[in-house]
């Protein structure tokens, strides 16, 4: 089986990567703020390489009856919380725990990379097949372990990935909606606002206009006799003059 499609094999753990693709696509990474809460509101999963996941080949040939998967985004039921991220930084061994992942397998898996790491990488790929293979022989290491720990971490990994995905996406989906809330309490506040300068305004031109007619009543006494009786009242106070 091509290595290509390894990705397709077990659950699109592996991460399958196609340099054209890459440069032809917008990766999730590269997507802005608003973009972002806009795909995860629509519930629309990214592939692995940030594509849209119903372009790829690999959505499209699951969509057809002789090759059915499991949901992009599914977690196990039994699924533990997941560790928290802290200070940026992901905690892989609580990961791996979380995903059933036990630290003797972790071992394993971190003896087969030290075993490959230590080879020079111009070694041919049989020879350090070999090579390794007789190393975890005589550690007592049965390959098939090795395998069985390696994909159990890929699985983990994947598993807590799609964890936080669903977690960001309920995130993003009650945040829009809470900014859907403020922007429609926003617009209600706004129309109170207009609708009380618009009576205020209609409550100035009313009022100016009855002043217009009782001052016609005031002028035809005079200005003097007017402003004396003013000064001379209790209960009126003097108009302030103009620039005071």
């Amino acid at each position: 089986m091509p290595e290509k499609s390894w990705g397709d094999t077990v659950v699109g753990w592996f991460i399958v990567k196609d340099e054209d693709a890459a440069q032809a696509q917008k990766s999730e990474a590269d997507l802005t703020a608003d973009e972002l809460i806009a795909k995860y509101a629509s519930q629309t999963p990214l592939a692995e390489d940030g594509t849209n996941a119903a372009d790829t080949p690999a959505a499209t040939s699951a969509a057809t009856p002789a090759k059915t998967a499991p949901a992009a985004r599914e977690v196990p039921a039994d699924y533990k919380t997941p560790p928290p991220v802290t200070d940026g930084k992901v905690d892989f061994d609580a990961v791996y725990e979380t995903g059933g992942v036990d630290a003797e397998e972790r071992e394993r898996i971190a003896k087969a990379k030290a075993l490959l790491d230590s080879l020079p990488e111009n070694t041919d790929i049989a020879v350090k097949k070999q090579i390794v293979e007789a190393s975890l022989k005589a550690f007592g290491v049965p390959i098939e372990k090795i395998i069985e720990a390696g994909a159990g971490a890929i699985q983990s990994l994947e598993y807590y990935i799609r964890s936080g995905a669903s977690d960001t996406e309920k995130v993003l989906q009650d945040g829009t909606a809470r900014i859907a809330q403020y922007e429609q309490e926003i617009k209600n506040i706004r129309k109170i606002m207009e609708d009380r300068v618009t009576e205020q305004n209609t409550v100035v031109a009313a009022c100016n206009a009855k002043k217009l007619e009782v001052q016609k009543v005031l002028e035809f006494f005079g200005r003097d006799a007017v402003a004396q009786v003013v000064k001379e009242s209790p209960k009126l106070q003097e108009p302030e003059k103009s620039g005071e």
